[in-house]
């Protein structure tokens, strides 16, 4: 049932969205207060956020495949985790910071269109 209402669509996209507001308050925490940023750059934090990320990916992304038999929110979603994942390689020392902060934002747009596609086909 809950599937059915999108609740878990919903909650992917708010997720996306608390990813995204992560990469904008590090790029100022950077900028304005480089010792205080040092938490939010910690590798494990990006690589638990891909975690969760993949994982209810797959489940919100897979089970609308089920519901609606549509792939391509799926396929679209999957881009955008795969960019994510990609950017995390990258890593944040020297000039890389910068490059790792744009892939990942473009990654969670594009998996954040994904959940709004699975959304709207299940609607």
């Amino acid at each position: 049932m809950l599937a059915k209402d999108g609740l878990w669509d919903r909650i992917a996209v708010l997720v996306s969205g608390l990813c995204l507001v992560h990469c904008i308050s590090t790029m100022v925490f950077v900028a304005l207060l480089s010792s205080a940023a040092g938490a939010l750059l910690d590798p494990i934090v990006h690589e638990i956020g891909i975690g969760i990320a993949i994982a209810l990916g797959m489940f919100t992304l897979g089970r609308g495949v089920i519901d609606h038999g549509y792939v391509m929110p799926a396929a679209i979603g999957g881009l955008g985790l795969g960019i994510m994942a990609g950017a995390i390689t990258i890593g944040h020392q020297g000039d890389h910071g910068s490059a790792e902060i744009i892939f990942t934002m473009v990654g969670v747009g594009i998996l954040a269109l994904g959940h709004d596609l699975n959304y709207r086909a299940t609607h």
